[in-house]
């Protein structure tokens, strides 16, 4: 049986009940996952805002990707919104599997689609003033080669 579940949500989440989630009560053999965090450094604050309704439906079609890519057993999505502190949990991405390298390479994949496709809009805060983030570079290679 494969599950898909994403939330995107204000409220923090907690890595443990997550990874226990998707373990299966031992169905899987592997989870991997990844968890993003907002940077310090010169970054003060994070706000991100989505297009609701949309959003959900841009990372449930990644998730369907990976399910056609991989032999999954659940995937579990959850990115945050709102405004954000240095240290703050953004994103979590868990992939549950029956080996280790197909978990390996379909939350790979799914983090690389999530930053490229995916509506989300991302203000950093500093002591210079705000400013939008823009897509990198190296987000856009690594998509492209999940496209090869």
């Amino acid at each position: 049986m494969t599950t898909t579940s994403i939330s995107v949500q204000y409220e923090d989440f907690d890595l443990t009940v997550e990874v226990d989630a998707l373990s299966g009560a031992g169905a899987a053999g592997a989870v991997a996952s990844f968890v993003g965090y907002v940077r310090g450094g010169d970054v003060l604050a994070m706000t991100l805002e989505h297009y609701p309704g949309m959003t959900e439906c841009a990372l449930a079609d990644i998730a369907v990707q990976a399910h056609g890519r991989w032999a999954l057993l659940g995937v579990r999505i959850i990115h945050r919104v709102g405004r954000l502190l240095p240290g703050e949990r953004i994103v979590f991405v868990g992939v549950a599997g029956s080996h280790r390298g197909e978990a390996f390479s379909a939350c790979q994949f799914i983090m690389d689609y999530l930053k490229t496709q995916a509506p989300f809009w991302k203000k950093e805060e500093t002591a210079d003033g705000a400013r939008w983030v823009d897509a990198r570079d190296s987000d856009e290679a690594a998509l492209r080669q999940w496209r090869s």
